[in-house]
């Protein structure tokens, strides 16, 4: 992209999105995050430049600057993600890492999140807002709604259907043709072999509602 990036979170979810842009030479202007310890300092040699609401920083967004919503808390993904549309008329961009593997045939939203050696298959659909991390795997028609979230190593099967804000934890199997409702929860490592309400956690293997 064109422009310079301002990412919205300078924590653990800022530092995959900061080193996706990094991998494909995009220039971070600079961080913003609410936690005042992590203010006037750096994240590889980026400055985190003062807490998420930043008018003055936030006015640069549109001609001048790109944006990003890199918070681990899916409530304040959101919220910020709709503030920024309704205040700044700005949308996330997306940020896919230089070794993650996205089928030209795949379907995306704004803002999203795909770590390294991640796999989004050819027919599969994201929403806006989602965090697919390193090593996860989205088969052939599976869809994952608005701001759900995929741990590290997790697998999707073909024709998947994951809510929205649903989380998906590290090295999880969904088998194929499973749903997993809105707002739901897999633990990690569990195996889904049966559909998950909405609002529901499971676990294991096979998972059960805990």
């Amino acid at each position: 992209m064109e422009n310079p990036v301002i990412v919205l979170g300078a924590q653990a979810v800022g530092t995959a999105v900061l080193d996706a842009f990094i991998s494909n030479d995009v220039v971070v202007y600079c961080l913003l995050d609410d936690d005042a310890k992590l203010q006037n300092t750096e994240l590889l040699d980026v400055p985190v430049m003062g807490n998420t609401d930043n008018g003055e920083l936030l006015r640069l967004l549109g001609k001048k600057c790109e944006v990003f919503v890199a918070t681990d808390d899916t409530a304040s993904r959101r919220s910020l993600t709709e503030m920024l549309r309704s205040e700044y008329e700005a949308v996330p961009v997306n940020a896919i890492h230089q070794r993650a593997s996205v089928s030209i045939h795949a379907t995306l939203g704004h803002g999203n999140y795909v770590g390294p050696n991640s796999v989004v298959a050819a027919t599969a659909i994201i929403g806006n807002g989602c965090l697919i991390g390193p090593s996860a795997v989205v088969e052939a028609r599976a869809t994952v709604g608005d701001f759900a979230q995929l741990g590290s190593g997790a697998l999707l099967g073909a024709g998947v259907e994951i809510g929205e804000q649903a989380f998906i934890g590290a090295g999880a199997v969904v088998v194929a043709g499973i749903k997993i409702g809105n707002k739901a929860r897999v633990g990690a490592g569990s195996v889904v072999v049966a559909d998950v309400p909405a609002g529901h956690t499971v676990f294991g293997n096979p998972a059960v509602k805990v």
